[in-house]
């Protein structure tokens, strides 16, 4: 046995042994909704957005400012004051701040929409690794057995060559094509490790056995009149571009608030104080002290600064006119990865039907092809061929399958529609 192989097989031993609690897609789910990385930084994310709305309101509301001041004065004689003053105010009138906050509020929905972005792509995620998982271990089951095959065949080519009814010429070939198949049993052991990995990386857990596909599954293709239905619905529910459409939003009242920054503020405040003058000596009494209370409107109009204004201004219309752009782009995108989505479908479908013909037809092939070789009729490389055709046929069936189901999910993700019912229509799928 080679170095490599022994290495991968004692890799696959090493698995933890979760034999008697098979896990499904839901289980999965579960894990990797409550420790994946990807979605705690969306949540996070939106956490902050939702704090800079409250730090966007809090100019307007009241602000209530306490100050305490005591003097010491030394000279020729020593004088201590003392004062307590506290004010209140409130914003009557604030263009710039009032727009700061519709942006604030607006950036704040787009990261609401982005975490439901995240958590439909955490289902497809989780599909798309779980699946990876199926494939692999259908991969390397089809060439495991497809290795087996051809070893049989180099002991029965050295039987019939022993016998005198075959060629040193078919053992040979045999072993050619026995030797080609254990290098591919190899790669498919290391396939199946990375896509456990790539799982466990999503689920933050270790990967026991898994459920895998039915083999009842019909191909349901959506109509091609139903394409422009699913664009329609794209472009109304897709989380992403409802993002990029308040990202726009959002820019566009940092605009207001920039261009409002000339225009004057009013503002009303109460003052309220007691000072108590000096007293001389440090031993002399503290005074009666005298209260003030005063209320006035404050306007302010900011007439220059530099040159600020005007380039915040500048500034936040290139914001603008960016995240317009963005909106544009993202709007193509969603058309395209339907249209690419709802087309994988029904390719799907028809790959499906496609390959379990080709599964049936190779079986007829093989048997045939030994057939005739029992006869004389047919050599060896026909016969090696007829399996490694069965392989193949085998091998495409198992993924036209799961790339069928992932395809449905994507096509769901990308108008927006996908949830956890659709993953429970999916599990219900997997063998028990």
């Amino acid at each position: 046995m080679r170095p490599e192989t022994r290495i991968l097989m004692l890799s696959l031993a090493l698995l933890p042994d979760l034999a008697g609690a098979a896990d499904d897609l839901l289980q999965a789910y579960a894990q990797a909704r409550a420790s994946d990385p990807v979605l705690a930084a969306a949540e996070a994310a939106r956490g902050g957005a939702r704090e800079e709305v409250g730090q966007a309101r809090a100019p307007l509301l009241p602000q209530w400012t306490l100050a305490w001041t005591q003097e010491h004065q030394r000279g020729g004689s020593e004088q201590r004051s003392r004062e307590l003053q506290h004010r209140i105010s409130q914003v009557l009138l604030d263009f710039s701040r009032m727009a700061r906050l519709r942006s604030a509020q607006a950036r704040d929905e787009g990261e609401q929409a982005l975490l439901q972005a995240a958590q439909q792509a955490l289902l497809v995620r989780v599909a798309q690794a779980y699946f990876g998982v199926l494939s692999a271990s259908d991969a390397l089951a089809t060439v495991q057995a497809n290795e087996d095959a051809f070893a049989r065949q180099v002991q029965q080519a050295q039987a019939r060559f022993a016998a005198g009814l075959g060629a040193q010429v078919d053992i040979e070939q045999a072993r050619t094509y026995h030797a080609l198949a254990g290098a591919n049993t190899v790669a498919a052991r290391k396939a199946l490790l990375d896509a456990r990995e790539a799982l466990a990386e999503i689920t933050g857990s270790p990967i026991g056995p898994l459920k895998p596909l039915g083999q009842d599954l019909a191909a349901l293709p959506p109509e091609a009149a139903e394409r422009e239905a699913w664009v329609t619905q794209a472009l109304r529910d897709n989380p992403a571009l409802r993002a990029e459409q308040l990202a726009l939003s959002a820019s566009e009242q940092a605009l207001d608030a920039a261009r409002a920054a000339h225009l004057p503020t009013l503002s009303l405040a109460l003052e309220s104080g007691r000072h108590w003058p000096p007293t001389a000596g440090a031993g002399s009494g503290a005074g009666s002290g005298r209260s003030d209370t005063t209320l006035g409107l404050s306007l302010s109009l900011p007439l220059f600064a530099g040159g600020a204004t005007e380039s915040q201004r500048r500034l936040a219309a290139y914001q603008r006119d960016g995240a317009r752009e963005a909106l544009e782009q993202r709007r193509r995108r969603v058309m395209r990865e339907t249209l690419a989505q709802f087309d994988a479908v029904q390719l799907g479908a028809a790959q499906m039907d496609s390959t379990r013909s080709a599964v049936e037809a190779a079986g007829r092939a093989l048997a045939a092809t030994q057939t005739g070789q029992e006869l004389g009729t047919r050599s060896m490389t026909d016969l090696l061929l007829a399996i490694q055709n069965q392989a193949a046929a085998r091998g495409a069936y198992s993924q036209a399958r799961h790339h069928y189901v992932l395809a449905r999910l994507q096509l769901q993700q990308v108008a927006g529609a996908i949830d956890e019912t659709h993953l429970a229509a999916v599990n219900a799928l997997l063998q028990e």
